[in-house]
């Protein structure tokens, strides 16, 4: 063997030996991280399936004439908000007033006729304890008596009912609400029972939900429900009524959810989102604010066991007031940044871009 080769060989061997006693060049921990991390961790929380609803209104009514007349006045038209006990129609009234005040009259003449018969009762009732009349004339007195009491009963009942129908004259709302729609027009004569105008109430409102017949125990179970409302917040339900029935064609069942008289944005004939919890099991939930939205994409700054901080991509579920549920992305124990503008900054000190961790 020449000099040069032997003295390669020996050099060989000698970085081979170095390498096979030192330990593998591992990366060095970062420092710890100077911004408030929140560690995730599940817990138990409703689970819950969601199905369409419409929404309606609790008070609603159509109201009709309750006696004959010519429409004199519409103060209100479609769209226009009516506060209860407001006019709504107005009737003429020429007809009702003429009858009340012939029904007045009439009690006036009963009224007479009845004090005149009281007092001849009471003077053959004396005549006859006297003895100075017949037995029979005092049944025939007081049969004239309760004729004329009877006949002061009708004249008062008719001066009730003739005020009623000068009263039915002015339609006033039931309650505060919305006139949806006007069935006749100025100048219109109506009848007993004929449709005027429509309205309804915003100040209650309900949700109508069909469901499959295979989740009906669950509902029935738990009897809890939230609606989504538009702005993806979320309102719980006053009540829960699974109708006993259901529908033969399509086998499901109708479900009311109540919901309590809030400034909630939904208004009658929407539809929208109810949740109802059908069991419980554990989730992982974090606050809204560490969440990053980069185009479609959502996801947070995750601490490492080594305090390196990445960006990593998260799949959510519900949201619940200021938390979201958290379906894919983390797992139990893994630290997040709280507010990810803190997180930023961190990776701007230390001089690199954020990466997907």
């Amino acid at each position: 063997m020449s000099m040069p080769r032997a003295l390669a060989t020996t050099a060989l061997a000698a970085l081979f030996l170095a390498a096979c006693g030192s330990e593998p060049n591992v990366p060095a921990a970062a420092p710890p991280v100077g911004f408030e991390t929140i560690t995730v961790a599940p817990r138990t929380s409703a689970r819950e399936r969601s199905w369409d609803g419409v929404v309606e209104a609790v008070n609603q009514a159509t109201l009709s004439a309750q006696t004959r007349g010519r429409v004199l006045e519409l103060p209100f038209d479609v769209n226009d908000y009516v506060e209860a006990g407001q006019v709504v129609v107005r009737f003429t009234d020429v007809e009702q007033v003429s009858a009340q005040r012939q029904a007045s009259a009439s009690l006036s003449a009963a009224q007479a006729n009845y004090t005149e018969a009281e007092a001849a009762f009471r003077r053959t009732e004396e005549l006859v304890a006297k003895q100075l009349l017949a037995r029979a004339t005092l049944d025939q007195a007081r049969a004239r008596r309760d004729a004329a009491r009877a006949a002061l009963e009708s004249a008062r009942a008719g001066v009730s009912e003739a005020g009623e129908q000068v009263d039915y004259t002015v339609i006033r709302a039931p309650y505060s609400g919305i006139l949806t729609q006007r069935h006749v027009e100025v100048g219109e004569s109506v009848q007993p029972g004929q449709p005027l105008v429509s309205g309804l109430s915003l100040q209650q409102l309900r949700v109508n939900v069909e469901v499959p017949q295979s989740d009906v125990a669950a509902l029935r179970e738990h009897g809890t429900a939230t609606v989504v409302l538009p702005g993806g917040g979320r309102l719980e339900a006053d009540q829960l009524i699974v109708f006993p029935y259901a529908d033969p064609g399509t086998h499901s069942f109708k479900v009311r959810v109540e919901l309590p008289e809030a400034e909630t944005g939904l208004q009658p004939g929407m539809t929208v989102k109810v949740a109802f919890k059908t069991g419980e099991a554990r989730h992982l939930w974090i606050p809204t604010t560490a969440l990053v939205t980069r185009g479609e994409v959502t996801a947070v700054y995750v601490v490492g066991a080594d305090n390196r901080v990445g960006l990593r991509q998260v799949r959510l579920g519900h949201r619940r007031d200021d938390e979201v549920e958290v379906l894919a992305g983390l797992a139990e124990g893994e630290r997040i940044a709280a507010d990810p503008l803190d997180a930023l900054a961190h990776l701007a000190n230390a001089g690199r871009e954020p990466g997907n961790d």
